[in-house]
This record gives C-alpha cells, sequence and structure tokens, in this order.
C-alpha cells in the first residue's frame, strides 16, 4: 500500500506533448493539457468502473478477496472497468462473471460514486457506478485476480475490510434503501 500513497494524478506526468514532444511550458491543470507549442489538447478524463451487489436469498451479499493492488487482500465487489464500446450494465454482469463464475441476468443501477484508484505510481479519478442483483444460490468460486468468494452480511464488516471508499458508500446506500 505504501507504493499507492506515492502517486501522482495523470496531469502531472504530461512533461512533453504526446502530439509534437515539445517540453511542456505551463502548469497542467487537472482538467487537460494545453501544448504552447502545437495547439494540442488532452482532456483527463474520468475512468468508468461497474460493480455489483450480489444479494443472495438469505440477504448475504458476494465479496471477492482482491489478489492484487490496489486493496490487495481486501474484500471488494466484483467489479472492474467499462471496456470501449460496452454498457455499464454489462460490465457489471460481465465482471461478476470473470471474477467468480456467477452469470447475472438483469442487473438495477444502485448508485454512483467516485473514487480514486491508486496504480503503478498513476493515481486515476474513476466514478464507479454500482448495480445490484438478486441470485438464488450461493454458488461462487474465485477466478480472475481473487483470491477468495466470501458471502457475507454487509452490516458486520467494518469500512477497513473493503479496498474502496466507494464501495462502503454503496453498500451503505443498499442498507439505506433496505435491501
Amino acid at each position: 500500500m505504501a507504493t499507492e500513497l506515492l502517486c501522482s494524478p495523470p496531469s502531472a506526468l504530461f512533461r512533453h506533448c504526446p502530439s509534437c514532444a515539445a517540453p511542456r511550458r505551463a502548469e497542467a491543470d487537472a482538467v487537460r493539457f494545453i501544448c504552447d507549442a502545437c495547439g494540442f489538447v488532452y482532456y483527463y478524463n474520468v475512468a468508468v468502473s461497474a460493480s455489483c451487489v450480489v444479494v443472495a436469498p438469505d440477504g448475504l451479499v458476494l465479496f471477492i478477496r482482491r489478489a492484487r493492488e490496489p486493496g490487495k487482500d481486501k474484500l471488494a465487489l466484483p467489479g472492474g472497468f467499462v471496456d470501449r464500446g460496452e454498457t455499464a450494465e454489462h460490465a457489471a454482469m460481465r465482471e461478476v462473471r470473470e471474477e467468480t463464475g456467477v452469470t447475472l441476468l438483469v442487473v438495477d443501477f444502485l448508485g454512483s460514486f467516485p473514487n480514486l484508484y491508486a496504480y503503478r505510481g498513476v493515481e486515476y479519478p474513476v466514478i464507479d457506478l454500482f448495480f445490484r442483483s438478486r441470485v438464488e444460490g450461493r454458488a461462487a468460486i474465485p477466478l480472475e485476480d481473487v483470491t477468495e468468494v466470501v458471502w457475507a452480511a454487509p452490516h458486520l464488516l467494518q469500512d477497513c475490510d473493503l479496498a474502496f471508499p466507494s464501495h462502503v458508500q454503496a453498500l451503505h446506500e443498499l442498507q439505506r434503501r433496505g435491501v
């Protein structure tokens, strides 16, 4: 986790223009890079992720234990980044299937929360979209980037058990709605 504290926003990494290679003269703002030499403009857009709160008939929620940083060994809701050309709903269902083997047929939107995703020295701004779905049973296995599948009652978890603050917010929203 120490490497995550040394992260920089993407804007700090632009020392040269990606188009003409001219050195950056003006300080980059948090929203965009503008090259003084060629006029190239690059917007530092927010990445989008989709996760799902999967609820079993007994009310337990499906969590994964992350195999990699950020948040290695912590619990998270199954999810990941939305691919180009993919809907957020499809991304949430795909990520649940890839990480746990659980196939979801329907998801409903739960909420969205901002997040910072520290990865290899860069702190990416992310908007995490959360969906919810119900399943008939608790058959799940740890697959891609997952060391363990855990079914747990969200109200029994501590905030520090979870890999991301946005996941804590999503679970609070789930409890607020009484689901």
